[in-house]
């Protein structure tokens, strides 16, 4: 059985990204602690897709209105026709309208909406069929809309969601054809209404699959686009943009925000006396030693050769003191002659240094790394 379970693992593990490590897959199942910066890319991602999906839609959903016109007697199809340009001109509004600002509720919200409009079209389109007992073309054209569920469950593909947001999704979708089976309860063909109600889900299973494989492959892209190929950290440009990020959302919630310039002291003797390959081992012990200091918040740059950032959120001056000062007591790794290596640091606070830019904050703690190190190096500036 052990074997049996192993094989599947297997089989599983190979549809995902090989570069994909096991911690990232585990967040193939739940949207929470994804980092900001791939948060943030999802988030635009989504958005564009709900953009491109509402276009389809407005473009498509009065154009059916023709057949209406022709299948429906007059009342009928003039109700219908007057729900679709309803519809039509709510996914407009969503396409034009709507603006995201890089978070996760936007792009939660953009969903909602864009499958909370068709879901609705489909409800009031059962209650006004149900009025009407339709025979031939008539019924033939109705029919055509119990096609509305599928359509959308399947478009959840588009997404790269995970699987606890897909099911989330799914549900939705399963309890609208629910009610348009209780809507038409009396004249409910049950083993159709079964049959459908089962390809639904299996629908959602697909996508489901689909929709973690993308998000699985975005993982693995934006992990080689933003991360330091050296040390697995963030780069210089992925630093940038976080910086910008944790700025706007520090103004925004009124909130604190530290910076700290980690620079290795004398690395340059490690390439000269030992080679570069010691001295790329040595950077990666030491990011390695930052990290497991780190808060999940917190985000690790490799600014430049030995040089790092670390960005604290939500983190004064004094909080900021206190954890550097944890980490030069952990220590930053060994040079290869066994002897300590060690850091000068220079840290700034937008509240505590009255900053109102975040390349002021930046060139702060950048100044007071140097005069650490000016100082005699191995010690924390803050002043």
């Amino acid at each position: 059985m052990r074997s049996l379970i192993d094989l599947f693992r297997q089989r599983l593990s190979s549809l995902l990204p090989a570069d994909l490590h096991p911690t990232e897959r585990l967040k193939l199942l739940t949207p929470f602690r994804h980092p900001l910066l791939i948060s943030r890319h999802r988030a635009g991602l989504i958005v564009d897709r709900v953009r491109l999906f509402a276009l389809l839609f407005a473009l498509l959903t009065p154009l059916w209105g023709i057949v209406d016109m022709l299948a429906f007697p007059f009342p009928l199809w003039c109700q219908l026709l007057a729900l679709r340009l309803l519809v039509c001109a709510a996914f407009l509004s969503l396409l034009l309208f709507y603006r995201e600002h890089g978070r996760m509720a936007d792009a939660y919200w953009a969903m909602f909406i864009l499958f909370i409009i068709p879901t609705s079209f489909y409800i009031g389109s059962h209650i006004l069929l149900a009025h009407y007992q339709l025979e031939d073309l008539p019924a033939a054209v109705a029919a055509g809309y119990a096609f509305l569920p599928f359509v959308l469950m399947a478009g959840l593909a588009l997404f790269p969601l995970t699987l606890l947001e897909n099911l989330l999704v799914a549900v939705v979708l399963l309890l609208a054809q629910g009610i348009a089976g209780y809507l038409n309860w009396s004249t409910l063909n049950w083993p159709s209404y079964v049959g459908a109600f089962w390809l639904l889900i299996l629908i959602a299973g697909v996508t489901s699959l689909a929709c973690m494989s993308q998000l699985a492959f975005m993982f693995a892209l934006l992990h080689q686009a933003i991360r330091d190929d050296l040390t697995g950290i963030f780069s210089r440009g992925s630093g940038q943009e976080i910086l910008h990020m944790q700025w706007h959302t520090s103004q925004r919630n009124n909130s604190a925000l530290s910076l700290a310039f980690i620079d290795l002291d004398h690395f340059k003797e490690i390439n000269d006396r030992f080679g570069h390959s010691r001295g790329d081992q040595a950077l990666r012990s030491a990011s390695q030693q930052i990290q497991s200091c780190m808060r999940s918040s917190d985000s690790l740059v490799r600014w430049g050769g030995e040089e790092f950032l670390l960005i604290m959120p939500d983190t004064d001056m004094t909080r900021a003191r206190q954890a550097l000062e944890r980490l030069c007591r952990n220590g930053f790794g060994s040079r290869p002659d066994g002897t300590p290596l060690t850091a000068s640091i220079g840290v700034a606070e937008r509240y505590y240094d009255r900053i109102d830019q975040p390349q002021a904050l930046l060139e702060q703690a950048d100044q007071r790394m140097y005069r650490a190190k000016a100082a005699g190096r191995n010690r924390i500036c803050a002043l």
